[in-house]
């Protein structure tokens, strides 16, 4: 198996220890490929494939990170075909939270996350897709 080498906060190292340990794992390699199979997985669903879809994403950071704000932002009117609403809150004393509305392909919505993802600072990312023609028998 090769060795990769991977750079993050001492935090985050620390809680995939605990976790590891919590959860029975042998150690942070094997948190750590699970996790890069489940990411890389997300996506892939067949059914999704080929079809119109609607995507939530909710978004939180803390309120000081103005260059996030300022990302998203770029990234609402960079895909501004993809997004059809954006709701920015205030969360606490010293949150945002981003809500992201889209309507798109999966590849578009993918990436749309995958951007998001990629911006420094951001605390958490959720989101969920759905076929747009499943929408009625959700009712």
């Amino acid at each position: 198996m090769t060795v990769v080498s991977v750079s993050m906060p001492e935090e985050l190292l620390e809680r995939i220890d605990q976790f590891a340990d919590e959860h029975g794992y042998t150690g942070r390699s094997e948190v750590v490929r699970e996790a890069s199979r489940n990411l890389l997985g997300e996506f892939e669903d067949k059914k999704l494939e080929e079809r119109e879809l609607i995507g939530v994403i909710t978004v939180l950071f803390d309120y000081e990170s103005s260059k996030v704000e300022h990302r998203m932002m770029n990234l609402r009117h960079e895909y501004e075909n993809l997004v059809a609403s954006n709701v920015h809150n205030h969360v606490g004393d010293h949150y945002c939270m981003e809500l992201f509305i889209l309507e798109g392909s999966l590849t578009d919505i993918s990436t749309f996350v995958g951007k998001i993802r990629a911006t420094k600072d951001i605390l958490s990312v959720d989101y969920s897709v759905m076929p747009i023609d499943d929408v009625g028998s959700i009712a």
